[in-house]
């Protein structure tokens, strides 16, 4: 049976019978496997012992880091110094019995926590049903008989059937098997598939190497076997990878530090204000209750109560929009990262490449051919190119196990190596199709690829002379070659011919390529030895292309000061020619430009930083490239869809999965989940990231500074010895409606059609800044000077009461707050044709503002709680009167103050202009 706990990186033991130590199962021959798990190598599992084995072993799923909690999302609601100190002036408000005054407090932190848990608990919905796509059902033999069973319910000992095209669901040793091939590119991030055999290996071969195991998560692409499994769940090969990247730090965005830096400021603020207002009261002798009473007023004033509210709306409007462009994210506040993120760290094979082969060159002994997409289809082969050409192309189709869509069947899909696959498609552009082929030169023999020959070989037709077709690694082809076909005849091939050869081969791989050469040759009888005697047709060199929008995207990347980092597993030569493709790197770039995983931890960490490109890396070194970007001050995004790509999705401060190539554990470890894997949604993303950060920056000023405004007021009235020009309740309408609804308006605006022509701000930039402080300071005194105006004025020449006088300087800060909103325009903006002028929404909250603040002060159930006074048609007018014209002082000064155009920045120097 199979042991529970896994050695290191390796799965589950085989327990024996005897004494000592297992031998790993890949050094085990099938037979011993077989007796060692207590398993029919050709009837598999009886099914009570298979459900004994489930109950032992436990499913076969991957233990990832699941959803959170609804209840722990419900409470991470109601956490921050902004929640904190609402709910402390809340229960001040209740020592005081100032009931309403607690009830609204309240009210906005149910409004706020409703917002926040809607907006993340659909998130989440979202990417449930993304991993729902990951579940799938494996052929497994139980007591002789096939059967497609959940993969959940395979055990260790079960004998699965595969066959081109499966996913493999558990790390398991092959017994049987018939030219089998893998696809393990999302465990080690290489393009090319694997050879299996069932010969046993020394027990120190490492996981990559293991060709008698195929490991979960894995893809069969060619050939047909049965395997015995020996490890399920998180002992598999998967699992360990999943296991690290539950383990990798978890980090929270720059959104919420920032948030959370301003919230511990304006703690920090109210806390002294109050206490400094409270003792001087009451040094002077006024009642200890009516300072506390002022105390909750100015704490109530100095918080933005609707900030929580307009940056939860803010994010999940975000969201929500992303999510209509196929970009899922499952943590609100992850929304923004992308606007500040700097460093972006990519995947090459599915991310930056197709992750599909094609043919681009022939090299044979009369020239070079370019083939496929860009070479020049003048003239095609093979009918001008000549015979050898064709008979090239013909090699490669007869040396080939991989299966073309049926014609007229525009929904097939390929089977086999992805690699054989490119070259059928490569003569199919010929019009040279393998049925056809075959019908005419019939397969009777193949030597299948072995990693020892590193060669494939057919042998055709029906009477002798056999043909025969022969692939492989240029350094076992050429020198089983005697003599090289060109257009004048055979040649003969010597060491220095070959040698040439050879170096060809290697200039095509520097190229980035994939090189194979081609043979062929005649035998009298199919059995005959293929060792020598061949004639060397040429080489052929494939690429896996990048995606086609990748280049482009990359540009726009640059230009909004995004740097691109290649993270691979494949070969340094293909990475480079990639990286030179996209325009990551150009021919003259120096040779640590490109680092190899092997040379990564004898390379100091400046050089690191400069390099654009890392290849074969493994998941951990993935993670320490991350790291070193953030101990640089970079915020920094990592797209993957493999496995060995999930430690480093978890640990980047916002992780990018492929939602249709993706693996489960990938989609799993990331922050966002592209739907539709195009890596121009990365793009999009980055823009609504920056807009979100210009919008949140936008109505933290605005809220700021309204605030200050009210502080001010309170301050002042109390230091002038002054009656209260704002209650309480008043300041909580205030915040509550009409500063809720300008900053709404402000956060859902489309962003500045510049805002991806400079860099991102600094991560370790504050969301408000010391400039932008000192302007807040001065917008909430000219607001408040206004309102004191309005008060004394109408206690003074106009002779209302008291309060009337309050409805007076109630309606004249309300004013001048909805209209403070037009100052949030950009420094330098024209005053009429701006971002917020053409926010439609900025134009309605300033009229629905207005009516609300009319509504206050004459609806009797408002007025009344509130204690305001416009009963009087012609007290009404007067009022009306004064607060527009005292209102509007403030804004036009501001507009003034921000004035016209601004001088042109470059681009590298607008980082710091305002939003």
């Amino acid at each position: 049976m199979i042991a529970t706990a896994p050695p290191e990186s390796s799965p589950r033991p085989i327990e024996t019978n005897g004494g000592g130590a297992p031998p790993p199962p890949w050094s085990s021959s099938p037979g011993e496997l077989a007796r060692a798990v207590a398993t029919d190598p050709e009837h598999g599992l009886v099914p009570d012992e298979a459900a004994s084995r489930l109950g032992r072993h436990g499913p076969n799923r991957l233990t990832t880091r699941g959803p959170r909690p609804t209840g722990r999302i419900l409470i991470d609601q109601f956490r921050g110094p902004v929640v904190a100190i609402l709910a402390a002036a809340a229960l001040a408000s209740l020592v005081l019995a100032q009931w309403l005054e607690a009830t609204a407090i309240g009210l906005v932190l149910a409004i706020d926590a409703a917002i926040g848990f809607t907006a993340e608990w659909r998130a989440i919905r979202s990417m449930e049903a993304l991993r729902a796509l990951g579940r799938t059902r494996v052929r497994v033999r139980r007591d002789g008989v096939d059967a497609l069973i959940a993969d959940e319910t395979l055990v260790p000992g079960d004998l699965v059937v595969i066959e081109a095209g499966d996913v493999v669901a558990a790390d398991a040793r092959l017994v049987e098997a018939n030219k089998v091939e893998v696809d393990e590119s999302m465990l080690t991030g290489e393009s090319a598939s694997v050879s299996k055999s069932i010969d046993a290996l020394p027990p120190d071969t490492p996981a990559s190497e293991r060709t008698c195991m195929i490991h979960r998560g894995t893809r069969v692409v060619r050939g047909s076997g049965r395997a015995i499994v020996v490890a399920t769940g998180m002992a598999t090969e998967v699992g360990r990878v999943a296991d690290l990247a539950e383990s990798a730090e978890e980090t929270t965005t720059p959104l919420e530090r920032r948030l959370r830096r301003l919230g511990h400021r304006l703690l920090w603020m109210v806390l002294a204000i109050t206490t400094v207002t409270v003792l001087i009261g009451v040094a002077r002798g006024r009642p200890v209750t009516g300072m506390l009473e002022i105390g909750v007023a100015l704490a109530v004033a100095a918080i933005p109560e609707g900030l929580p509210i307009v940056a939860t709306v803010d994010l999940a409007r975000g969201l929500w929009r992303l999510a209509r462009h196929h970009a899922l994210v499952n943590r609100l506040a992850a929304v923004e990262v992308l606007g500040a993120t700097d460093v972006i760290i990519a995947d090459k094979t599915g991310t930056l490449t197709e992750n599909r082969m094609r043919v681009v060159r022939l090299e044979l002994a009369d020239g070079g051919i370019d083939l496929g997409p860009g070479a020049d289809p003048s003239p095609s082969p093979p009918t001008v190119l000549g015979p050898i050409v064709t008979e090239a192309l013909e090699t490669m189709t007869l040396c080939n196990n991989a299966a073309l869509p049926a014609d007229g069947d525009p929904h097939g899909r390929c089977t086999g190596d992805p690699l054989e696959v490119a070259m059928l498609a490569a003569a199919a552009e010929a019009d040279i199709e393998r049925p056809h082929l075959l019908a005419r030169h019939p397969e009777r023999r193949e030597e299948p690829f072995d990693p020892a020959t590193r060669r494939m070989a057919t042998v055709h037709g029906r009477t002798a002379p056999h043909r025969v077709a022969c692939k492989g690694a240029a350094e076992a082809i050429v020198p089983a070659c005697d003599s090289i076909r060109t257009g004048d005849g055979d040649r003969p091939l010597d060491e220095t011919a070959r040698r040439r050869w050879l170096d060809r081969a290697d200039a095509l791989a520097a190229d980035g390529l994939r090189v194979l050469a081609l043979a062929t040759g005649s035998v009298a009888t199919p059995d005959a030895d293929l060792d020598g005697g061949l004639i060397l047709l040429g080489l052929v060199g494939l690429r896996d292309p990048p995606r086609e929008d990748v280049a482009a995207v990359l540009r726009r990347c640059r230009h909004a000061g995004l740097r691109l980092v290649m993270a691979t597993g494949d070969h340094p030569g293909t990475a480079r020619r990639i990286a030179q493709d996209l325009g990551m790197l150009d021919a003259e770039a120096a040779d640590d430009a490109v680092i190899e995983g092997r040379d990564f931890d004898a390379v100091d960490e400046r050089t690191r930083l400069k390099a654009s490109v890392f290849a074969r890396v493994d998941p951990a070194q993935k993670i320490e490239i991350i790291r070193m970007h953030q101990r640089a001050g970079s915020i920094v995004a990592m797209t993957g869809d493999g496995v060995n790509d999930a430690p480093a999705l978890r640990q980047a401060d916002i992780g990018v999965a492929m939602g249709r190539r993706g693996t489960a554990v990938a989609r799993e470890a990331a922050d966002m989940v592209l739907q539709d894997d195009a890596f121009a949604s990365i793009v999009r993303a980055i823009r609504h990231g920056r807009v979100i950060d210009q919008n949140i920056r936008r109505f933290v000023r605005y809220l700021l500074s309204c605030n200050l405004s009210e502080v001010a007021v309170v301050l002042a009235a109390s230091a002038m010895g002054l009656p209260m020009p704002i209650l309480p309740l008043q300041i909580l309408y205030l915040n509550l409606v009409t500063d809720v609804f300008p900053a709404l308006a402000l956060g859902v605006g489309e962003g500045s059609a510049a805002i991806m022509d400079r860099r991102p701000r600094p991560a370790t930039a504050p969301i408000v800044s010391t400039r932008e402080w000192i302007t807040i300071g001065w917008q909430g005194a000219a607001i408040a000077l206004a309102t004191l105006v309005a008060l004394l004025t109408a206690s003074g020449p106009l002779g209302l009461t008291p309060t009337q006088s309050v409805t007076a300087s109630f309606l004249t800060l309300g004013l001048a707050q909805v209209w403070h909103v037009l100052d949030m325009r950009s420094r330098g903006s024209h005053p009429l044709h701006n971002d917020v002028i053409r926010n439609p929404w900025v134009l309605g909250a300033i009229v629905l503002c207005v009516g609300l603040l009319a509504a206050a002060v004459h609806v009797p159930p408002l007025a009344g709680p509130l204690g305001l006074d416009a009963a009087d048609p012609a007290i009404a007018v007067r009022l009306w009167s004064l607060a527009l014209a005292c209102s509007a002082a403030p804004v036009i000064v501001m507009q003034i103050v921000i004035g016209g155009p601004a001088p042109r920045r470059s681009r590298r120097g607008s980082e710091t202009a305002r939003g």
